[in-house]
This record gives structure tokens, sequence and C-alpha cells, in this order.
């Protein structure tokens, strides 16, 4: 663990002297995260989730070919 330490304080401190490539890298994190986030939101309300309905499983009628 000693060593994962001495890995993080070096790591801010590469960071602290590139103080636009860390916020560059930190904005692009929020943006991807935030993203991702809408993303799921969306597949999750409109394909995951069961509709609201008493038996929503046989509201669908399969289609025969």
């Amino acid at each position: 663990m000693g060593g994962m330490g001495q890995d993080i304080q070096h790591g801010l401190r590469a960071l602290n002297r590139e103080r636009g490539l860390a916020t560059v890298s930190v904005l692009v994190l929020a943006l991807g995260i935030g993203a991702n986030t809408a993303t799921f939101s969306v597949v999750n309300a409109l394909l995951i989730r069961a509709l609201p309905y008493k038996d929503s499983g046989e509201l669908v009628v399969p289609l025969r070919c």
C-alpha cells in the first residue's frame, strides 16, 4: 500500500503542475459521466422498466410471419 500512496502523491503533483490538463480532464470526465447517466435514464425509462399496468407482459402481441 505504501507504493500506491506514493503513486497517488506523484499523480497529484503532476496534475498540480499541469492545471490546464487537470481542468480539461475533470471536465471531460464530468461530461462523459453526465451523458452516460442521462442515456441510461432514458433507456431505463423506455425499454427496461416494466410498464405501470397490471400484467403488463400480456399487453404485447407477438408478430406472426
